[in-house]
């Protein structure tokens, strides 16, 4: 088949208990740009059952058109049902470029489309454009060990796909009024035929940071030098009601729990202020945070690459700035009757 024929840039619209999850939204915005630059109209495609109220959610956030697949079979993730449904939907439009949020879900459902289409996938994406000359994805993603942005190409195959990972792409505002076509498909699916069943879905119910909905985060590096330094993060985040992070190296030494990681290999977070404290700015970092609206570094090497991405920057060493802003903070808490606001 030419590959001239496919046309068209997809975003799967992953969902949960009829609740659309955020980085699809997300990937709304990024297909957007991506659409409009290869002048084909943006897609989303939902998969599940009794889910054609949210349609009018994925125009509102960007599409053009809507494929929906609504069946009974589909109302909880299973990698062999909705791989069905996704390359029935694949094989009959034939897009150009299909991207997944880089969820669990996501990304095994991703991986199995491109097994059957035997096509590319780039993983854990970070950024995105395209090449309009010769309709190329341009998917980045750091590489090395974080030391590279290396950027991935599918120059043979169609579809082009790619994982993003949640938080590093900017949803566009919602507009209600905003017209689109919904395409509804028929799939043929028997729940006897499926070799896998949901017995039960359990709800993490574990207490443990939830860096990704932060509103503040303090996040120290390996810069405060060592765990009692570290107390300091901990001290200046109870001061203003904030979360705490750290760097790789500070949960490989054991001061921070995984969960609390930030980065390429911990989470990726969208706050309204981040604390870069004692961190170097290593890209591998820097591809989990850089998107917060204002970045605070505070680091005693005035070339450290921390300042290239912060909004604000203080030069100087962390143990001797920390107290000092800590005091600062329970002053005006004080002043303020005990209340922090952010809005």
């Amino acid at each position: 088949m030419n590959l001239d024929d496919y046309r068209g840039v997809w975003v799967f619209i992953e969902q949960n208990e009829g609740k659309i999850e955020g980085v699809s939204l997300e990937l709304l915005g990024a297909g957007r740009k991506l659409a409009d630059k290869l002048q084909v109209p943006l897609a989303g495609f939902l998969l599940g059952s009794e889910i054609n109220p949210l349609a009018n959610q994925v125009i509102a956030y960007g599409a053009d058109e809507v494929y929906v697949i609504d069946h009974p079979v589909l109302k909880d993730y299973r990698t062999e049902s909705y791989m069905k449904g996704v390359m029935l939907l694949a094989q009959k439009y034939m897009p150009e470029i299909i991207l997944y949020g880089a969820t669990p879900n996501g990304k095994d459902l991703a991986s199995a489309v491109a097994t059957d289409l035997s096509t590319g996938l780039t993983a854990d994406t970070t950024m995105l454009d395209v090449d309009t000359d010769n309709r190329l994805l341009e998917a980045s993603r750091p590489a090395f060990g974080g030391n590279i942005m290396a950027t991935i190409l599918c120059k043979k195959h169609q579809p082009q796909m790619a994982t993003v990972r949640p938080k590093v792409m900017k949803a566009l505002d919602p507009d209600a009024g905003r017209l689109g076509k919904v395409i509804e498909e028929k799939i043929s699916l028997q729940e006897e035929d499926m070799r896998t069943k949901v017995l039960q879905i359990v709800n993490d119910v574990t207490k443990k940071a939830n860096l990704a909905e932060a509103h503040v985060i303090v996040c120290g590096g390996k810069g405060m030098g060592d765990f009692q330094n570290f107390q300091l993060i901990h001290e200046l985040a109870e001061t203003i009601g904030a979360s705490v992070g750290g760097t790789r190296d500070v949960v490989e030494a054991g001061w921070l729990p995984h969960e609390q990681q930030v980065g390429q290999t911990g989470e990726t977070v969208t706050p309204k202020i981040y604390f870069a404290i004692g961190i170097s700015g290593a890209i591998q970092h820097v591809v989990g945070m850089k998107n917060s609206e204002f970045i605070v570094a505070i680091n005693k090497d005035p070339n450290a690459p921390i300042f290239d991405v912060a909004t604000y920057g203080i030069v100087g060493d962390a143990l001797e700035v920390l107290p000092k802003l800590i005091e600062q903070f329970k002053q005006l808490r004080s002043e303020k009757g005990g209340v922090v606001s952010y809005a």
